[in-house]
């Protein structure tokens, strides 16, 4: 199996047409060609390359049977840039809540002598 780079998986995604390709996939129904490209308002050859770009990102597979290709979703890239996306999200959650402790003055539990109110 070809493991892609994270930056071609993203760039892959970087496209609204790409996306709604493997959004129809999502089901995990393997797709002809013509049914995937059916919706979308591109001519065959530019589905063509779209195609080529999601398969180079291992997004997707292609099969022949006969004269018939059938497109199918490779989720495995998807939970890759998912991964990537998770520990990036710990990482600086982890981080600005450091921050947001040492910018947020502490509120003092008891009020100072000068702040109560007089009887």
């Amino acid at each position: 199996m070809h493991t892609a780079s994270l930056d071609t998986i993203y760039r892959a995604l970087g496209d609204p047409s790409r996306r709604a390709m493997l959004q129809r996939l999502a089901d995990g129904r393997s797709l002809t060609v013509s049914e995937l490209a059916a919706p979308l308002p591109l001519a065959m050859p530019t589905v063509l390359k779209h195609l080529d770009v999601l398969e180079r990102a291992a997004l997707v597979s292609r099969h022949k049977t006969g004269r018939t290709v059938s497109v199918t979703l490779q989720p495995a890239a998807l939970a890759e840039a998912l991964a990537w996306l998770q520990r990036t999200e710990t990482f600086w959650t982890s981080r600005l809540d450091r921050l947001a402790t040492v910018v947020q003055p502490a509120r003092p539990t008891e009020p100072h002598a000068s702040e109560e109110e007089p009887p």
